[in-house]
């Protein structure tokens, strides 16, 4: 079930802007059939992953027991962890030549040194 509600999933354009992550407690119905009829946020985060957690937890589908022609509901209730999407890692490399050193093409290397410095950036 985790694996079809993150499938289903769309972070909210809203949230990414604002950077809202966090649980979205969501209570749900289902009837005699299995399908889900109500849903109601107990806890929200708002920036509309509410409505988003609502959505996915619609389209859940169970398997239900007869019970001697009695049309019994069942209430449950379930977490949707919304967390930011990892963002891709900038890396910045720069070469330092020792003063004094230089190369042109086609000659041959110098007897000095030269460091390489790189670092990665965190948006």
């Amino acid at each position: 079930m985790r694996k079809f509600l993150a499938a289903q999933q769309k972070y909210p354009q809203e949230a990414l802007e604002k950077k809202v992550a966090g649980t979205v407690h969501i209570r749900y119905t289902i009837n005699n059939l299995g399908k889900v009829t109500k849903t109601q946020v107990i806890s929200g985060i708002g920036s509309g992953c509410d409505e988003e957690a609502q959505r996915i937890v619609s389209l859940l589908k169970f398997e239900v027991a007869k019970t001697r022609k009695l049309r019994a509901e069942f209430h449950k209730t379930i977490r949707i962890h919304f967390r930011l999407p990892k963002q891709p890692v900038a890396s910045t490399k720069y070469k330092y030549v020792t003063p004094g050193e230089k190369q042109e093409e086609g000659s041959s290397p110098s007897k000095g040194y030269s460091y390489t410095i790189s670092w990665q950036v965190k948006e």
